[in-house]
């Protein structure tokens, strides 16, 4: 049984975004090339046609698996978070004790982890660090470059 990926309306959104551009857009787009490739003669000596089955394939994979993700994607829902303790979707503001530096991130699940958007993955070190945490809760994080110190100033929707 597959596991099941679970992503807000705006991750969702974009999958599905992502998914219909490739087949709408990317997919004719690469069977142009192929048989504009194909009219230049012999299949055997054509490094045009090559790269444009090997584009085609490469393209073919990427769809499977997000058709796959879209399958066993389910939606959360934002409305029913529990603000009381770090969860997913709950926006957590932080400070790290050694340097003071505050920070905001919004933990989100692995799929829509992006952390120029200030969005952490619950299975990253931090996330799972700051889960379950109450505000005002001190914890102790392993990262990479050792164990930081950080105090939960908020947690928001």
């Amino acid at each position: 049984m597959s596991q099941v990926n679970y992503f807000t309306e705006e991750g969702l959104k974009k999958l599905q975004d992502e998914l219909n551009h490739l087949k709408t857009i990317e997919r004719p787009s690469i069977s142009r090339q192929i048989a504009e490739a194909r009219e230049k003669g012999d299949l055997s000596e054509n490094a045009e046609y090559d790269a444009a089955k090997d584009a085609q394939g490469l393209l073919e994979l990427k769809i499977s698996k997000l058709e796959e993700l879209m399958a066993t994607a389910r939606l959360l829902d934002e409305s029913k978070i529990d603000i009381s303790k770090v969860s997913v979707l709950s926006k957590v503001k932080i400070r790290n004790v050694a340097n003071k530096a505050e920070m905001t991130y919004t933990l989100v699940t692995e799929n829509e982890a992006d952390l120029k958007s200030g969005k952490i993955s619950v299975t990253s070190p931090i996330g799972k660090g700051l889960l379950g945490k109450k505000k005002g809760d001190q914890v102790d994080i392993a990262v990479p470059s050792g164990l930081m110190k950080f105090e939960i100033i908020d947690i928001t929707r």
